[in-house]
């Protein structure tokens, strides 16, 4: 008791109360803001007087009023603390637009304001119908995500069907609403006693719930529920503010990226536009196609390889810088070969162009170039990673393009062809035509009738000997040689002084192009033009000859298969197996099997006139290993030099000689 109250309670002992004393001090009360003890202290001291005594029961209303009216006052401090809390809660949210952050303002401002321990907000999740907790604030031990709310149940479900506010004081044991047990589980591992419940509403539709809660039994006031209501009113507005900033954003992202892609879009038709009108200006100036591929590597950004019919490059290019290399392995015959296959026979199926295959990095792009009425070749586009449509269109219009330059060498390669075996066909012919037309023609591809000719005709087993000439026109590249299919065998005509480098010269064309599958005869020079018809005839026997003895993979001259020709022309190959077997069978068999040279010595003594001495000195052994071999000779064939005997073997040596058998490969030159 304060001295105040304690002077009051005596005076009025001693004198009896007085009333306008006791108002006055009350009203200092109320003006000095005392705390609600000091009302109660007076209150005590006049229920403390004597129940006789006069006004007492008066004075002790007057103070009850006092009370009240302080009650009031401390309400109206309290409400407008929560409405200036409300107010700058309002604000602060009304500045934030980063919706996550301003979940979790509204959930920290929910629980500061009502002095709550725990404090979740849900939102509604339409796909799964539940109302999913975002964000907590507080001591929960639960992951906010695993706080989902039905629609029909717990205090969600009472907010929900009334749209209004719900408090209760004890939550686990209210029975006035269905309790979710997954939730209560929660709520009991928490210690949850209280909790009131608040909607947030946004255009007539519940977008959310604010919950706050306590760990004890509290029946929060009308202005604690009302302050909460007024902050989901707020957080409702917040969140869709937030929402359709968000949404104004990812719109304004939307139109700048739109933007940036019809930039790009435009970029990429301008650069195809360019594109068509360089590759337009590269055909109408008659650009070789070398040009016309090393321009379109450059626009694509790659390596470019245009090929034939048969898979073989004709034509390469790469533009500035790039490292590529998967140009440079390529191979018709390689690892990814059937690929390059496959992707050119859904492009002719599709008319565009496909993907091959893609290795470290690079992608082989291939489209089939289509032109008359069958396939020309082929273009490939290797780059890193694929290209977007319209440079694929680019690259498809390029193959257009290179597809007419094909075209184009195509018909001055038949003309030129036509010319050429319209020349070849004058020389051999037995009814060869006029000779001015004919020497005229040979002019024009460098062959001068007035010198010795050689003619060299050529067999290659299953390939076409169009294509075949076709390919090796470039591929030889000799100056003054003339050659074209005639009759399915390649027929070459040059000048007796080239004739010397013409085998070696197609040897290294067909081992790349042809392996071993073919053979060939190369004619002794001729002089007179009249005499080439009988030549083609012989070495068309010759060719047959040639067939029948098992020769492949080389170009023999006709010298060489003079004798063989007269003696084999109507053998076959059997015969020919015979004949060298019952010749010289003993011999090659004791080669084969001790790993000795006496067939190759037998063949240089009788080549050197049989000379022991002359024999030694070409093969460069001393003359006692010479006569040692011919000893062996000697014990396996007895008779081997009798004059008629040594004629067969002589023939049979120079058969096995130029490679006629099964079982090795041909003996080397001598």
């Amino acid at each position: 008791m304060d001295n105040q109250a304690a002077k009051t309670q005596q005076k009025t002992r001693a004198s009896g109360p007085n009333t306008e004393a006791i108002a006055a001090d009350l009203i200092g009360l109320l003006h000095a803001n005392a705390p609600g003890e000091a009302f109660a202290e007076r209150l005590a001291a006049l229920e403390a007087l004597p129940d006789g005594m006069r006004q007492k029961t008066g004075l002790i209303e007057l103070v009850r009023m006092a009370m009240a009216l302080r009650n009031r006052l401390d309400l109206h401090e309290q409400r407008e603390r929560g409405m200036l809390a409300v107010t700058e809660s309002a604000q602060d949210l009304a500045s934030r637009l980063d919706l996550p952050e301003l979940l979790k303002a509204i959930a920290a401002r929910a629980r500061d304001l009502l002095r709550a321990h725990l404090c979740w907000l849900s939102v509604y999740d339409a796909e799964s119908g539940e109302f999913k907790a975002l964000v907590a604030d507080g001591a929960i031990t639960q992951r906010p995500g695993r706080m989902t709310a039905r629609r029909e149940l717990g205090v969600a479900g009472v907010v929900l069907s009334t749209r209004l506010p719900f408090s209760t004081p004890d939550y686990l044991h209210d029975d006035r609403f269905i309790h979710d047990p997954e939730l209560d589980e929660i709520f009991r591992g928490e210690g949850v006693g209280a909790v009131v419940g608040a909607p947030l509403i946004w255009d007539d539709e519940v977008i959310g719930l604010l919950f706050v809660a306590d760990r004890y039994h509290r029946t929060h006031t009308a202005l604690n529920v009302s302050i909460l209501c007024t902050l989901a009113t707020h957080a409702a507005v917040a969140i869709n503010n937030a929402k359709a900033f968000a949404d104004a954003q990812s719109a304004l992202e939307n139109a700048r990226l739109a933007r940036a892609a019809l930039e790009e879009h435009a970029r990429d038709v301008q650069d195809a536009v360019e594109a068509h009108e360089r590759l337009t200006s590269l055909l109408a100036r008659g650009a070789s196609l070398g040009e016309l591929c090393q321009d379109v590597a450059q626009l694509l950004q790659g390596s470019i390889l245009v090929l034939d019919e048969a898979q073989h490059v004709i034509a390469r290019a790469t533009a500035p810088g790039y490292e590529g290399r998967a140009a440079d392995a390529y191979d018709p015959y390689g690892p990814y070969g059937s690929a390059i296959a496959r992707a050119l026979r859904d492009s002719r199926r599709a008319g565009r162009s496909a993907i091959a295959y893609e290795s470290d990095g690079e992608v082989c792009r291939a489209i089939a170039v289509i032109g008359g009425d069958g396939v020309l070749g082929a273009v490939l586009l290797f780059r890193q990673g694929d290209m977007r449509d319209l440079s694929i269109r680019t690259f498809e219009r390029s193959s257009s393009v290179i597809g007419i330059v094909l075209l184009s060498q195509e018909r001055m390669e038949a003309t030129k062809s036509r010319d050429v075996s319209q020349l070849l066909q004058s020389l051999i012919s037995p009814r060869q035509g006029e000779p001015a037309p004919t020497r005229d023609r040979a002019e024009r591809f460098g062959l001068d009738l007035s010198q010795p000719l050689s003619l060299m005709l050529v067999e290659a087993g299953q390939r076409d000997p169009v294509s075949l000439a076709r390919r090796a026109r470039p591929g030889m590249d000799l100056p003054g040689v003339v050659l074209d299919d005639v009759d399915g065998v390649l027929v070459v005509v040059c000048g007796a002084n080239a004739a010397a480098g013409l085998p070696r010269a197609f040897g290294d064309f067909a081992r790349r192009e042809l392996g071993d599958a073919y053979r060939g005869v190369l004619s002794r020079p001729v002089r007179n033009l009249a005499d080439m018809p009988v030549l083609y005839a012989a070495l068309r026997r010759a060719l047959a000859v040639m067939g029948r003895l098992g020769m492949r993979g080389r170009v023999v001259g006709q010298h060489e298969l003079a004798l063989y020709s007269a003696l084999f022309e109507s053998q076959d190959r059997a015969g020919v197996r015979a004949f060298l077997d019952g010749a010289i069978g003993p011999i090659i068999e004791h080669d084969r099997r001790r790993g000795t040279d006496l067939a190759a010595t037998l063949l240089a003594y009788f080549d050197n006139h049989q000379n022991a001495t002359t024999t030694a000195g070409a093969l460069d052994l001393h003359v006692n290993t010479v006569r040692q071999r011919l000893a062996t000779v000697e014990a396996l064939i007895a008779d081997w030099r009798d004059a008629a005997r040594a004629l067969e073997i002589h023939v049979a040596l120079r058969l096995w000689h130029i490679g006629i058998t099964e079982d090795r490969a041909p003996a080397p030159a001598s």
